[in-house]
C-alpha cells in the first residue's frame, strides 16, 4: 500500500534524496545509520517505552527510503548496496522486534509469531526473484507497512495490537507472494 505512494510523492523523495545526496555520504552511511537507528528503536522500546521506541521506528524507516534515493541520485546503485541493505532491514526487524519482546509490551509468542512471518514473507520474495518469477510487492503487509503499524500502535499504547496486526499483515504478504511465484513457476 504505501509503495503505491512512492509515485505520487516521487518528487519529495528525489528533492529528499538529493539534499542527503548533498551531504557527500555515500548511501551505505546511511543504510547503517537507518540500522542504526533500529537498533537504538529495539533498545528504546525495552528501556524508555513504546512511545520512545515507535518515534525512534518511524526515523530509521524515514532513512531506510532515503539510502536508495541516495544511491539513485548519486549513480552509486550496486547490488552491494541493495545486498546490505535488505540484510540490515532484517536485521533491524529483529532489533525492534527484541526490544518489544525484552520490555514485555506483547506476549512472546506474538512476537514470536510476528518476527518470523515476517521473515517468510520477506524470503518467499527474495526466493521467488532468485528463481525469476518475482513475487513484487505485497498489495499489503509489506515491510513499511508493517512497521508503520508497529511505529504508531506502539506510541499510542497498544504495542500488542500492532504485533498481532503485523503477523496478520505478513502473513498476507506471504501468502499472495508465494501464489504469485508458485503461479509464475508453473
Amino acid at each position: 500500500m504505501l509503495d503505491d505512494l512512492r509515485g505520487p510523492l516521487g518528487p519529495a523523495l528525489r528533492r529528499a534524496g538529493g539534499a542527503f545526496a548533498a551531504a557527500g555520504l555515500p548511501p551505505t552511511f546511511w543504510t547503517a545509520l537507518s540500522f542504526a537507528l533500529a537498533c537504538a528503536s529495539g533498545l528504546a522500546y525495552w528501556l524508555a517505552g513504546p512511545l520512545a521506541g515507535g518515534a525512534l521506528l518511524l526515523a530509521s524507516g524515514a532513512l531506510d527510503i532515503v539510502d536508495g534515493q541516495v544511491a539513485r541520485i548519486s549513480g552509486r546503485e550496486s547490488r552491494r548496496g541493495a545486498f546490505l541493505d535488505s540484510f540490515l532491514d532484517r536485521a533491524s526487524e529483529i532489533a525492534v522486534f527484541a526490544g518489544i519482546l525484552a520490555a514485555g509490551l506483547a506476549d512472546p509468542m506474538h512476537v514470536l509469531a510476528a518476527l518470523s512471518i515476517s521473515m517468510l514473507a520477506t524470503y518467499a520474495r527474495a526466493r521467488a526473484d532468485s528463481l525469476g518469477a518475482s513475487a513484487g510487492r505485497a498489495y499489503v503487509g509489506g515491510r513499511a507497512e508493517r512497521l508503520l503499524v508497529l511505529a504508531v500502535s506502539g506510541m499510542a499504547g497498544y504495542t500488542e495490537y500492532g504485533v498481532i496486526i503485523v503477523a496478520v499483515m505478513a502473513a498476507a504478504a506471504a501468502i499472495q507472494r508465494a501464489a504469485s511465484a508458485v503461479r509464475k513457476l508453473g
